[in-house]
């Protein structure tokens, strides 16, 4: 793949940039159609939640290009500093008076009467820590169990505060994003399968140890049992995405949006958007997410060759994470995992989901031109030495 560069010198990634804007696009198209019942009767403007998403993307292109700008040694260097401004956060969101409860979870900050939801920007924190721990400790993480224990266990500290929210989505998807993050920097197979186990039975245990929490996983199981009442979410997506068959029902035309599917603009858009573009959307979707996941596992493979292991780690945990969130908001939308409160990566409608996003997008970008760079220069110094020895000879 052939990479344009700017008239500035800086590397950027055509392929990277489409696929994300073919993925927002695609959200803002599905947005209008599943907000629109929703907008009206709440705001009077149909095309409000688009309106706002748009606001939001703008931003987050704004703070990607920023953060494009911005060398990854800077997160090397302050990744512990990341890390306490994450606990910081985290805690933030717990106290009275500064966190904000909606629909008995608290998860929210209001900064100027803006509503922002940390636990998105953390796991950025968290993770950029977990690759500067994989670059700074690579030979203790590939010979020694307690190599990875010791980053696990940080994430698993974390993983239990977004749990006090409660948000045990944005806690599954952190601490899975570590873990395949770890191994792909070296962690040994069978350490991991073991450590996968032992969590996988923590996080069993927590799931059937808060009521509502076994409630969802048996409502998942069964839906159609309680469709009445825990049920009746999935139910209702399970219906639209019947009805799209193979080509669905036409972009408008979804019944389960006016008011019978809830969240349909937020966490189940997914549905919506099954029910009016059919297999061939999902087929679609599905297709480019994988896209978005190849090129940046991609980029962080460029970055290792290069001899940046930090930039290739902080460039996999950016795929790690699009892709299981993908995946699992996909999955509950079949009824395949339990029901949890997580977005569509660039499609919900979600102001905090969006702008992370998309300024981890401009990380990823960084990380193309750093390795880019790098390599040109390897290039560049060994052709000067070729021909140096050559005129020698």
């Amino acid at each position: 793949m052939s990479t344009q560069r700017s008239n500035g010198g800086y590397a950027l990634d055509p392929v990277l940039l489409g696929i994300v804007l073919s993925i927002l696009l695609l959200g803002l198209v599905m947005l209008a159609s599943a907000s629109v019942s929703k907008a009206s009767k709440e705001t009077g403007d149909f095309l409000f939640f688009v309106k706002a998403q748009l606001g939001v993307a703008a931003v987050g292109t704004l703070g990607a290009a920023v953060v494009a700008m911005i060398p990854t040694s800077f997160y090397f260097k302050h990744a512990n500093l990341l890390l306490i401004a994450a606990a910081v956060l985290l805690l933030a969101v717990l106290l009275p008076g500064i966190g904000h409860e909606v629909n008995g979870s608290r998860r929210w900050i209001r900064l100027a009467g803006v509503r922002l939801q940390p636990s998105e920007l953390v796991r950025v924190m968290v993770l950029c820590w977990v690759a500067a721990y994989a670059a700074r400790r690579e030979k203790e993480l590939r010979e020694s169990l307690t190599g990875l224990v010791k980053p696990l266990g940080v994430t698993f500290i974390f993983s239990l505060m977004l749990l006090m929210e409660p948000d045990f989505g944005a806690a599954a998807v952190l601490f899975v994003t570590a873990f395949g993050l770890l191994f792909l920097a070296g962690a040994r197979l069978r350490w991991v399968l073991l450590c996968v186990a032992t969590a996988g039975a923590g996080f069993t245990l927590l799931m059937v140890s808060a009521d509502y929490r076994l409630e969802r996983l048996t409502c998942f199981l069964d839906p159609w049992a309680k469709a009445d009442n825990c049920g009746y979410q999935l139910a209702q997506s399970l219906i639209a995405i019947g009805r799209g068959e193979w080509f669905g029902v036409g972009l408008g035309d979804s019944i389960q949006k006016l008011f019978y599917l809830p969240e349909a603009h937020t966490d189940f858009l997914f549905a919506v958007l099954a029910e009016e573009l059919g297999m061939a959307g999902i087929l679609l979707t599905l297709a480019l997410f994988m896209a978005l996941v190849w090129r940046t596992l991609f980029i962080a493979r460029s970055a290792a060759a290069a001899g940046l292991a930090f930039e290739a780690s902080l460039a996999a945990a950016f795929g790690l994470w699009v892709g299981t969130q993908a995946l699992v908001n996909v999955g509950v939308n079949l009824g395949v995992l339990p029901t949890k409160g997580l977005t569509l990566p660039f499609m919900s409608y979600g102001r905090s989901s969006l702008l992370v996003a998309m300024m981890w997008v401009g990380m990823v970008l960084r990380v193309h031109h750093e390795a880019t760079t790098r390599a040109r220069g390897s290039a560049s110094s060994s052709s000067r030495r070729a021909a140096i020895v050559e005129a020698g000879a």
